[in-house]
């Protein structure tokens, strides 16, 4: 499907907006499905089912055209600085390619699904996870497990328990992701976007140590109201645009094409930060059928059992906030793929996934952009060491996935989940001490899970909620 949006030779492309639009096409389906299980009318099932699948579309869509010109404009500046590195970011459609592709990932499906039922029934978790095409996570962590010890058994006991620590992290965050963005009876289960809970609650302790940090209250509304036009995240997506677009593709030989190519960056970040928060209206609006009949058909069949629908994290990342400090993060990301010593990752392809990276932490610190951007290049930095020890495992497993070897001793990895800490805690565990590293890694998970219950307002304040009603 390449091409189909095609224009002038601005230097980038839209085809790969359309790459994902294949993995959503399940959405409707699902979420039709469990409409009617829940009890609601046909007619209105279908019309929520629709309005939540366009809505996906429409994000995979404004997603994807920011992933096309930041990954261009991130290849431009790269090649301009004659940045050298031997880790390439290939993105995260390559990474859900390997995990499906692998052996793993013909059962994450149907293990995905059992571990889910079998915490909600049993009463462990409360979120019911539809967000299946992410269940590609599982399969990669699974699959770089299975490469770095040889056991497809180690590698499909590690997608079960990924499953299962999603669902922690989604129950521990969903109602402050339920009061901060205003959708309720949701929750992301995405590991991508959870695991930045224990990081950015330690960074925001640390920050409120610091005075000169600790005093900066900046969100997204003050910066609107302190600089007007200039404060609103459309204007500020259009500058950073057009400055990056300048930076990547600068030529004192022909600065009118020079012009044109980063106005084109400006506006397509702008159309992304306008177009983003109306496509998210449309999916709140077309869940709340689903999440109202979740809700009654638990309080009649399970003892009035609380549950929240586990959705992808796509549907908070148009906040303002999330944006805002995404934007900043962008060329930040590019600083330390440059100056990180030791560091071997060359970062591009990924940039648009730092929305999802840093968004859960905006419940915590109040949708404060600066400590959001400190949480950020704390996480980013620890993530580039992680994809550099990952770099070797993670080819190892795109290999075995059917993607051709790198040459030139090139080694390859992906933001989405090359630089997350729980796929490195899996691989170091699964490798180094084989099936015990599998068992304590399972009971480090019920060990959370017990805690979060035992402690549930306690965490969920942590995680950014106010205080709980009383029937909690």
């Amino acid at each position: 499907m390449d091409g189909i949006l095609t224009g002038p030779d601005l230097g980038f492309s839209f085809g790969p907006a359309l790459q994902g639009l294949y993995g959503m096409a399940y959405l409707p389906v699902v979420i039709f499905c469990l409409a009617l299980v829940f009890g609601t009318k046909p007619v209105k099932a279908a019309r929520a089912a629709l309005s939540v699948g366009i809505a996906f579309i429409g994000v995979i869509l404004v997603i994807g055209m920011f992933w096309s010109v930041l990954g261009d404009v991130a290849v431009a500046i790269a090649t301009r600085t004659g940045i050298e590195r031997n880790v390439i970011d290939m993105g995260w459609p390559t990474a859900a390619t390997i995990a499906f592709g692998s052996q793993v990932g013909l059962w994450v499906i149907p293990i995905g699904l059992a571990v889910n039922i079998a915490l909600l029934l049993t009463g462990v978790t409360r979120t019911m996870n539809v967000d299946i095409w992410n269940y590609w996570h599982f399969a990669l962590i699974g699959a770089l497990v299975m490469a770095a010890t040889g056991s497809l058994v180690m590698g499909l006991g590690t997608v079960a328990l990924i499953a299962a620590l999603s669902l922690f992290f989604s129950d521990w965050c969903a109602r402050a992701v339920q009061r901060f963005y205003g959708i309720p009876g949701v929750s992301v289960p995405h590991i991508l976007s959870v695991q930045v809970l224990p990081i950015a609650i330690a960074v925001n302790w640390v920050i409120e140590k610091i005075p000169f940090l600790r005093g900066l209250d900046v969100t997204a509304d003050t910066v609107t109201r302190r600089l007007g036009i200039m404060g609103d995240p459309t204007v500020l997506g259009f500058f950073l645009g057009l400055g990056l677009g300048g930076i990547g593709f600068w030529d004192l030989d022909d600065p009118v094409t020079t012009g044109v190519r980063a106005f084109a960056v400006g506006v397509s970040l702008a159309a992304g930060m306008m177009l983003l928060p109306y496509v998210l209206k449309i999916l709140m609006e077309g869940l709340i059928p689903v999440t109202d009949g979740a809700r009654q058909f638990v309080e009649r069949r399970l003892g009035g059992r609380k549950v929240t629908i586990g959705l992808d994290s796509s549907i908070v990342i148009g906040h303002p906030s999330a944006m805002a400090s995404a934007l900043i993060l962008i060329p930040v990301a590019i600083i330390l793929s440059v100056l990180l010593p030791g560091n071997r990752v060359l970062v591009f392809t990924d940039l648009v996934v730092i929305p999802f990276i840093v968004a859960l932490a905006a419940p915590i610190v109040q949708g404060n952009v600066v400590r959001m951007v400190v949480i950020g290049t704390v996480t980013l930095t620890l993530g580039f060491y992680i994809a550099t020890a990952l770099s070797g495992t993670f080819t190892l497993a795109a290999v075995d996935a059917g993607i051709a070897q790198p040459a030139n001793g090139t080694e390859l990895t992906a933001m989405g989940d090359g630089f997350v800490w729980v796929s490195y805690v899996a691989v170091a565990l699964m490798q180094g001490l084989g099936y015990a590293g599998l068992a304590i890694f399972a009971a480090l998970i019920a060990g959370a899970f017990a805690l979060l219950h035992r402690h549930r307002a306690a965490w969920e304040r942590a995680a950014g909620a106010d205080d709980p009603p009383k029937e909690d």
